[in-house]
């Protein structure tokens, strides 16, 4: 088999993993979607493995408890790998609400390999996002361990190696420039 090295020539960049997490509705997705637009103008072969696309078909087997929470994890974590073996940039986009299941994204994909992105909003700027009414419907009960009110979140610790990007009080534009600058020089080819 072609190992990464002649797959990254290949496609001339270095594969990456950007595993965005934070809230629901928090700007995940959007920013992991404007990025793989923007990397795909200047050339770049992305793979986003999202929340709702991966728990529809690959993990549609899992609930939210804390074992199917880390099973889901470690599955995407696994393809995340497959991919980054094959030079592509991933950016993944999933609640990860706990340092712990974090941890064990990095641990697989391997921690020179991973760059967490922690795309924070308050749960008030989320609830009043509440894209997909989620926040509507935790409100009355009908979510069940919903992240942020009946399930915690852990932001990350100020020694995590994280970026932070606060979609609190920047716009998408503001926030996708930032990233950009940042992500350019980790799969740019040497």
């Amino acid at each position: 088999m072609l190992g990464r090295d002649a797959k990254e020539a290949q496609l001339k960049q270095r594969g990456h993993v950007f595993w965005f997490y934070g809230l629901s509705g928090s700007g995940k997705s959007t920013l992991a979607n404007a990025l793989e637009r923007k990397l795909a103008e200047q050339g770049y072969v992305t793979k986003i493995l999202d929340g709702d696309n991966i728990r529809s078909r690959l993990n549609s087997d899992l609930g939210f408890s804390d074992e199917d929470r880390l099973e889901n994890i470690r599955r995407i974590s696994e393809v995340a790998r497959l991919f980054l073996d094959a030079g592509v940039v991933v950016l993944a986009s999933f609640i990860t609400p706990k340092r712990a299941l974090r941890s064990a994204a990095r641990e697989i994909v391997g921690a020179g390999d991973l760059t967490p992105v922690y795309v924070e909003a308050s749960y008030e700027t989320c609830a009043e996002r509440d894209v997909k009414g989620l926040y509507a419907k935790a409100a009355s009960g009908g979510v069940k361990n919903f992240t942020g009110k009946d399930s915690s979140f852990e932001a990350p610790e100020s020694s995590d190696p994280d970026w932070t990007i606060t979609t609190d009080h920047q716009s998408e534009e503001e926030s996708l420039k930032q990233l950009f600058e940042k992500v350019l020089p980790l799969i740019k080819q040497h």
